[in-house]
């Protein structure tokens, strides 16, 4: 991962399909209307699955590139398919690591602006309201306005601009 890259917004996937597609599109957007924006690909980071036991064995190392690839940027944009009806494996093991890397499990994500964005063979709704419910949770400023795609209703560029249009008017993080 190396080193942390600054930008506008950070477009963060959970797939490597569909979903990463759409997080491409979210970046090539950004720069469209100016802002600066970078990929993370959470399919490429070999984290342990998080336990008790596995955090007392895995140093704070081990989390810290992607700890500050995140806090560099001060927006998110978090695109995700729905797996069971909630959130990808990969997206609650990465948020389950960042929560206890310090005192405060939402030092991370307190007050930070993220906007979410899904392309689901199974509807998408219910990771859409799982995701939200869980950022709020840990203090994110959640875009009231988000972003349901899939084959029969693909994600429009209109509707992707008017996401980053509204990410960018809220308050980034200090």
């Amino acid at each position: 991962m190396g080193k942390a890259n600054t930008s506008d917004v950070l477009v963060i996937t959970a797939s490597n399909g569909e979903n990463l597609k759409l997080a491409q599109r979210f970046v090539e957007m950004a720069g469209s209307l100016g802002q600066s924006a970078n990929l993370l690909d959470l399919t490429t980071i070999d984290l342990p699955l998080f336990t008790p036991r596995a955090q007392e064995q895995v140093t704070p190392e081990a989390i810290a590139p992607l700890e500050a690839q995140l806090k560099a940027a001060p927006r998110w944009v978090i695109c995700a398919p729905e797996y069971n009806g909630s959130i990808p494996p990969c997206l609650t093991n990465a948020i389950a690591w960042l929560s206890v890397q310090g005192d405060d499990f939402r030092a991370l994500f307190n007050s930070r602006p993220i906007a979410i964005a899904t392309f689901s063979g199974g509807g998408g709704m219910e990771l859409l309201l799982s995701l939200r419910i869980q950022l709020t949770h840990l203090g994110a400023e959640v875009v009231g306005r988000q972003l349901l795609s899939n084959h029969s209703k693909p994600a429009k560029d209109d509707s992707i601009q008017d996401l980053l249009h509204r990410l960018g008017q809220k308050q980034p993080i200090q």
